[in-house]
């Protein structure tokens, strides 16, 4: 795979990742539940990985290119893919209290969060552009969650949610990195979604039968799974190894302006001036924090 392959691949997973709370919200001005979307879209995940798996490991090149998980290794993946699941739950509930627009910055607290797991992991290995990197994104987030705009007030709930997401993003993020390298990219999803899956059937529960409907399901769980939780791990697997940690981290925080816009066309919310020059300001802190990477 060529570099240029590799920026077309971190970045059309990025944008996969962009339009979900859009689909999300769209869907449950329609009609459809939370927690039914929630649901469907892992549950069509499963059921497609779980194949494409199984495809894989008929592969004849699977023993000399990857390794089998051991029975540990599965255990594991599954238990960090809990991590997966908590991301999809609160994101999804932050987007009922705060615009869709906000609802992503908030989510992408996750790259100050990602600076201070790095700082710990690393024992504070260049430390100061990373600090500085940090700071210049949480300005931006004051910007971009338009908390300077006195007629606009942030729902508390929406706060908590969001911040939860951004955590639970945060250790997926971690987690998903630290296992399964030499496993392929397809059998580590499925195990990732499986425990996501766990996650989203205990946090729902009752909720998915109270607002089932097969119609809204079909509709819009093939669509949340396919770009939720699908072609963004396995796309971001293939191209992160050829474009690198710097770059990668950079190309795919495109995910944030592209979740504004299509936030702002499909379901018409409002976007101030102020807000893109939040936005831009996030973005250069993700340069900033990863330029020593390229």
């Amino acid at each position: 795979m060529t570099k240029k392959t590799g920026l077309l691949y971190v970045g059309f997973g990025s944008l996969s990742y962009g339009i979900l709370a859009t689909v999300v919200k769209y869907a449950n001005e329609l009609g459809a539940g939370t927690a039914l979307l929630a649901f469907s879209q892992y549950f069509f995940a499963s059921i497609f990985l779980a194949f494409l798996a199984w495809k894989v490991s008929k592969s004849k090149t699977l023993g000399s290119n990857y390794t089998v998980p051991s029975r540990n290794l599965k255990l594991k993946m599954i238990l960090f893919g809990t991590t997966l699941g908590f991301s999809s739950c609160f994101y999804y509930l932050t987007i009922q209290y705060v615009p869709v627009s906000v609802g992503i910055i908030l989510l992408m607290q996750a790259i100050w969060m990602g600076v201070v797991v790095d700082l710990i992991s690393t024992k504070g290995k260049n430390s100061k552009i990373k600090i500085i990197g940090a700071l210049v994104a949480i300005t931006g987030t004051l910007l971009a969650a338009n908390v300077f705009e006195a007629s606009f007030i942030l729902h508390p709930l929406g706060i908590t949610f969001g911040m939860l997401a951004a955590v639970s993003f945060t250790s997926f993020m971690y987690f998903s990195n630290l296992l399964g390298h030499q496993t392929h990219v397809i059998i580590k999803s499925k195990y990732l979604v499986y425990g996501g899956f766990i996650v989203v059937l205990l946090f729902w529960n009752i909720d998915i039968i109270n607002t089932f409907d097969i119609f809204y399901m079909v509709k819009y769980g093939i669509f949340l799974a396919i770009f939720g939780s699908m072609i963004p791990p396995i796309f971001f697997s293939q191209g992160m190894p050829v474009i690198g940690t710097g770059l990668g981290s950079i190309v795919s925080s495109i995910e944030i302006p592209f979740s504004v816009m299509s936030a702002a066309i499909i379901l018409g919310e409002d976007v101030s001036v102020l807000q893109w020059i939040g936005i831009l300001i996030i973005l250069s802190a993700v340069v900033l924090i990863n330029i020593k990477k390229i």
